[in-house]
């Protein structure tokens, strides 16, 4: 410790020349600094702080637009499922119109051909008793003939035959 504090060139020892050389350089350096480096720095740093704020303002309006394309694409989803359950509760009605349509013609259909083949049951009943009565007064007419043997003529017999067969249909 003695070393330092002797005269001569210790670290604490104090030279007032060389503290105003120091003090001249650094006002020196300072006025340099102010004048020619601080400016172009604080240019730099001004422009800097700028586009980060425009940066800034710019990522803010894309949030915006990002949350409003977001909010009309939730607004046209909800629409659009809005839509696809009318198109599905229409389709759904138009399904059960078309069933009820098809059940309804299949219900005029059968009931077209029951009747159909009633009319057809009733003509082939009326045309086999036709042939059977027909038949009936033929066997009669050629029975009554040979009984009968001739005392009347053909026409009379079918006459006569035919009133019976009317007078039958009638009972």
């Amino acid at each position: 410790m003695m070393l330092f504090l002797a005269g001569g060139g210790g670290l604490l020892s104090f030279n007032s020349g060389f503290a105003i050389w120091v003090l001249i350089s650094m006002v020196i350096f300072l006025a340099v600094m102010g004048k020619y480096a601080v400016p172009l720095i604080m240019d730099s740093l001004q422009e800097r702080e700028s586009r980060i704020k425009d940066s800034l303002e710019s990522a803010e309006k894309a949030l915006k637009r990002a949350e409003q394309v977001s909010k009309d694409n939730e607004k046209a989803l909800r629409e659009a499922e809005k839509k696809a359950q009318q198109i599905r509760k229409e389709a759904i009605e138009e399904a059960e119109m078309l069933r009820a349509e098809r059940i309804e013609k299949s219900k005029e259909e059968a009931e077209q051909m029951i009747e159909n083949a009633r009319k057809s049951i009733e003509q082939e009943k009326k045309r086999a008793m036709m042939e059977l009565r027909d038949e009936v007064a033929r066997l009669a007419v050629e029975s009554a003939s040979k009984i009968i043997d001739s005392e009347l003529d053909e026409q009379k017999n079918n006459k006569l035959v035919n009133s019976f067969i009317n007078d039958l249909s009638k009972n």
